[in-house]
């Protein structure tokens, strides 16, 4: 079945063509096996594989065997290698790159991507996201998410990325008396998945 083309860069084809796309060319040292790679992007196998055929026919992922694995990577030494970087580091690369900068963070219950790039991600149409919103669930030590977030935009190009911490206590009540809360439930969160570096929604 075919689907519409993702609101965050309507250039590919699929969010899933853009999630392992960002996991690959925002990791470019790394190898991963089909399926880490559809864990670490919350897609099934099957259609992981489908994307993996499709780009590395297009020479823009690489695979080798490796015993029984099948292992992708970015293709990085490409004319399309440094553009297509650029393109998703500024479109796809809050998912990963959140993920991983707050990945081990002490005190960290939960963690979102809300506001605009959320609802891009989530196929709500507009223009590109100008910062990076993120909500972050517990008791975290603000200085350490300062500390995430001046890293995540040194990597993200300089795009300003915005942490906010509430309390668990403030984020499980329903339906809550904080107005942000409130606005910020109302609309599209996209949960990243600390424990593993990599997202889920």
């Amino acid at each position: 079945m075919r689907t519409d083309p993702p609101a965050l860069l309507p250039l590919l084809r699929s969010q899933v063509q853009g999630n392992l796309l960002a996991l690959t060319y925002l990791n470019p040292t790394r190898e991963y096996t089909v399926t880490e790679a559809a864990r670490r992007i919350g897609a099934s196998v099957k259609a992981t594989q489908q994307e993996i055929a499709r780009l590395t026919t297009a020479g823009i992922l690489a695979d080798r065997r490796h015993g029984n694995n099948r292992l992708v990577r970015a293709v990085t030494d490409s004319p399309l290698s440094r553009p297509l970087t650029d393109l998703l580091v500024v479109t796809y690369g809050p998912l990963p790159v959140m993920a991983e900068e707050l990945r081990g963070v002490p005190g960290i219950d939960s963690a979102y991507l809300y506001g605009s790039w959320a609802a891009r991600y989530s196929g709500e149409p507009g223009p590109p996201p100008n910062d990076v919103d993120v909500l972050v669930v517990g008791e975290a030590d603000p200085d350490d998410l300062d500390l995430a977030a001046q890293r995540a935009e040194a990597r993200l190009g300089g795009r300003e990325v915005n942490i906010r911490r509430v309390r668990a206590r403030a984020w499980e009540q329903q339906p809550g008396t904080d107005a942000f809360l409130v606005s910020v439930r109302a609309h599209p969160l996209v949960r990243l998945s600390i424990d593993d570096a990599e997202v889920g929604t």
